[in-house]
């Protein structure tokens, strides 16, 4: 069930988990049009800093919408702004926790959440923050 703007809390909080495959970043990178090296030629990718093929940042970010779309807010949330830091590279078969916290509601309805994204080790391979409309009643 969505929360609206006046059901919103400051501390609300939720996420969704992932484990990120190769099938995910070769129709990610299918529909995105990014056929970048570091995603799909393991030879290419393993003499990078990186050691092998790594998953799409904007993948990897795409599972905040989830959380922002599907729970928190939740249906008819409109993204409006997302600032990220990607920290890790995310391989396939990590498995990612998108987290999202909010921090700010402001004077013209928007939400601001701090956005994390988490790997099966704990450590952060994206923050930052997002802004949203609510769903209205």
């Amino acid at each position: 069930m969505a929360k609206t703007f006046e059901q919103i809390q400051l501390g609300d909080t939720d996420s969704f988990t992932k484990t990120i495959t190769e099938t995910d970043v070769v129709l990610f990178g299918g529909i995105s049009g990014d056929l970048n090296p570091a995603h799909f030629d393991e030879v290419t990718a393993s003499a990078s800093s990186f050691k092998g093929r790594i998953a799409h940042g904007a993948l990897v970010a795409s599972l905040i919408s989830t959380v922002l779309g599907t729970k928190l807010p939740g249906n008819g949330t409109i993204y409006l702004r997302q600032d990220s830091n990607f920290t890790k590279p995310v391989y396939f078969g990590d498995t990612i926790t998108a987290t999202v916290t909010v921090v700010e509601k402001t004077q013209k309805k928007r939400v601001i959440f701090d956005t994390i994204c988490t790997n099966q080790n704990g450590e952060v391979v994206l923050s930052g923050q997002a802004t949203v409309l609510a769903p209205r009643l």
